[in-house]
């Protein structure tokens, strides 16, 4: 089901609409990524989140089968990149919000929807805040995410860039709230997740995507 969003405005800060050069957009059932063929990451993830999309009976089974997007096999064949690295395959859309379809369950585990995470982030804070955007779904019925990862130096695993910050912007329909935060992509001590929390302007000017409520 598509949402229409007449309050919220969703464009690259460089020129209204338009897609930084080395990115590929493609559509899966319920996420759509547009993915770095340079850095090998998702630079930004979106997807609706809904209440129904978490309510069943009987939870598909997580995989943990991660593999090369069909529709993007040239660049996201990156088990060896991955393979002992010292990061996890950090889910952009999670495998949990997945949990009530088994085709969402699947192709969750893409390497479109992987970014390069410490665990510390992964397992932690990111993980969190993944908790809470669904907490935001159960109880506004919907949630409209954005996320994605920048990389700043020459860190790489293999032929994918390590990044430097991890970022996701949440706008709860039912409320016309937007919401953004902001993490470090290290093995920091984790602090309360209201501590990550910044303006939606500056993930604008961290990522070069420009989110805005009317």
């Amino acid at each position: 089901m598509k949402h229409a969003l007449p309050a919220l405005v969703f464009c690259f800060a460089c020129s209204a609409f338009s897609q930084p050069p080395d990115t590929i957009t493609v559509t899966h059932k319920y996420y759509s990524t547009t993915f770095s063929t340079s850095k090998h990451f998702p630079v930004v993830v979106k997807y609706w989140l809904t209440k129904k999309m978490l309510d069943c009976t009987h939870r598909v089974k997580r995989t943990d089968k991660f593999a090369p997007d069909p529709l993007l096999k040239e660049y996201t064949t990156l088990d060896k990149d991955y393979y002992k690295s010292g990061y996890d395959q950090g889910h952009n859309m999670d495998a949990y919000d997945n949990g009530c379809d088994s085709i969402g369950m699947m192709e969750s585990f893409y390497y479109s929807n992987m970014s390069p995470q410490t665990h510390r982030l992964n397992a932690g804070v990111w993980k969190t805040l993944e908790e809470y955007t669904r907490t935001k779904a159960e109880t506004y019925d919907s949630v409209l995410v954005w996320c994605g990862s920048v990389a700043i130096g020459k860190r790489h695993i293999g032929k994918v860039a390590v990044p430097k910050y991890c970022w996701k912007v949440i706008y709860v329909k039912k409320q016309a709230v937007v919401e953004a935060y902001s993490f470090r992509n290290n093995k920091a001590k984790v602090k309360p997740l209201s501590s990550y929390k910044v303006s939606v302007d500056s993930v604008w000017h961290l990522s070069g995507f420009r989110f805005k409520a009317d």
